[in-house]
């Protein structure tokens, strides 16, 4: 699969150099090569920054011009495999940056950083191109009042509500559920909002974009999603570059096709891997536990084009793994610093079948506040939170003494939190083929309701099990009556 995905990415790239007539271009040669960094000589003039350069005999190596040096000489970036490549080999400066096809036409398609189908169809004719490199919207142009955005996933948004035209962060380390909630985002919004859902893939492996193109397209939301990956056995350049065609996609529903857009990245870790990998190769001095001295700059330059404006929204949700799970380490820092909304997954909860394996207590929210939200919202969160932290509290002296040696008070307690666990996990529609439970798509009314019948003790004599995997609270009439565990 691997090895066909690459070949359907080097095709992609050809038919996307070959698009243009050569005569009349700049030309240069290749001086020298190193890896993934291909420096070029141009007697005549140089190239402006970001130019897409083509390098080769037949013209197969795409580079990125990243600075100027003395001599004539252009540095670039190679987006594709420079094998074969040779000094003196001839170069084409093509007078543009690399761009993608914006409009209806992408809809249902997956696309390379070259903006080039990968999906085994025909590419879409008569499509707009637009270079990846564009300015964020202005701030005069966007729109300062606080909207949440729901996600139909009980645990989001009692605890950690979004924000429309805001980002979110899912931080988790490997095999906490980052992916499947995002897939399941994508299910539940394409079919609540009038929008389109754009899936970013930095670093994928071809397995899971193979398997997430064949999800969405059964769950009937194919027609409403782009998809467009950097491989993981791609240059670092193309993984780095292709969060940009992302957005410039993005940014042509919200501004002219006036839509709000659900852009999924997975994931932000990926991305500031690669410009470590393209920072080493052009030589910079590395900064903090060997990150790249452009880090904060190169995450800004990303985030700050993510934006609602007056014509419609890009809503944000990002996976950022967690390197050893230490939420200190600078590309997860960095990235917190542009977050509206941070949803910490367990690890701990995960292990315990809690699922989603979102941690209330560490995950927070700016929108989590009486004047967005509402008293009601606001106060049940509150609460919710209250009794996890107490169990949490307790859970030594359980460890220790039993429960047995608790007051009444503190049994009551331990009682309501257990419940309230069990009740924010939630059956995923893009999980039914592994847990067998029946996904639920749950209102935020519905879930207030349940998290303030249990915290009123309306359930306290039935077992826990019984609240597990619930969608509505009301859902538990379905299940016979036990004593409580």
């Amino acid at each position: 699969m691997a090895k066909d995905q690459a070949g359907k990415l080097q095709s992609g790239a050809s038919k996307n150099i070959y698009r243009e007539n050569d005569a009349g271009k700049n030309r240069g040669s290749v001086a020298a090569v190193r890896g993934s960094v291909v420096d070029v000589h141009f007697s005549a003039k140089l190239p402006s920054l970001y130019n897409q350069l083509r390098a080769g005999p037949d013209g197969e190596v795409v580079i990125e011009v990243v600075s100027h040096h003395g001599g004539g000489i252009a540095r670039g970036i190679a987006l594709s495999p420079t094998g074969g490549l040779r000094r003196g080999d001839p170069v084409i400066d093509t007078g543009t940056m690399i761009d993608v096809p914006v409009g209806k036409q992408v809809l249902g398609r997956m696309f390379n950083v070259f903006g080039s189908v990968i999906d085994e169809k025909e590419p879409p004719e008569k499509v707009e191109m637009r270079g990846i490199h564009r300015p964020p919207a202005p701030i005069s142009k966007r729109v300062t009042r606080a909207e949440i955005f729901e996600t139909g996933i009980k645990a989001i948004d009692l605890l950690t509500p979004l924000e429309r035209g805001g980002k979110a962060g899912l931080f988790g380390g490997a095999g906490v559920g980052k992916t499947v909630l995002i897939t399941e985002l994508i299910n539940n919004t394409v079919g609540k909002y009038e929008g389109v859902s754009i899936f970013c893939g930095i670093g994928e492996r071809s397995r899971e974009a193979e398997e997430l193109y064949r999800d969405i397209q059964e769950a009937g939301v194919l027609d409403n999603t782009v998809m467009i990956f950097g491989q993981m056995n791609e240059p670092p350049g193309a993984r780095y570059l292709v969060g940009h065609s992302a957005l410039t996609m993005a940014e042509y529903f919200r501004d002219d096709a006036r839509q709000d857009v659900l852009l999924l990245i997975d994931n932000i870790f990926r991305f500031v891997q690669a410009g470590s990998e393209v920072s080493g190769l052009l030589g910079k001095m590395p900064s903090r536990v060997g990150y790249q001295p452009t880090l904060s700059t190169e995450i800004a330059e990303l985030q700050e084009r993510i934006s609602n404006t007056a014509t419609g929204a890009i809503t944000s949700i990002q996976a950022v793994y967690v390197p050893a799970d230490d939420f200190t380490d600078p590309s997860a820092t960095h990235t917190f610093a542009h977050l509206s909304a941070s949803i910490i997954l367990s690890r701990k909860r995960a292990s315990e079948g809690l699922y989603p394996a979102v941690d209330p207590l560490q995950s927070w929210s700016k929108m989590l506040t009486p004047l967005v939200v509402g008293e009601r919202h606001y106060l049940v969160a509150q609460e919710v939170r209250r009794t996890l932290a107490e169990y949490e509290e307790l859970k030594d002296i359980i460890a220790m003494l039993g429960l047995e040696e608790l007051s009444q008070e503190d049994r009551q307690v331990v009682n309501r939190a257990r419940r309230l666990e069990r009740f924010l996990t939630q059956p995923f529609v893009t999980t039914e083929q592994f847990t067998g439970y029946s996904g639920k798509v749950v209102d935020l009314e519905d879930a207030l309701d349940g998290c303030e019948r249990i915290l009123n003790d309306e359930f306290a004599e039935r077992s826990e099990s019984d609240l597990y995997m619930l969608g509505k609270i009301d859902d538990i009439k379905s299940k016979p009556g036990r004593d409580s565990a």
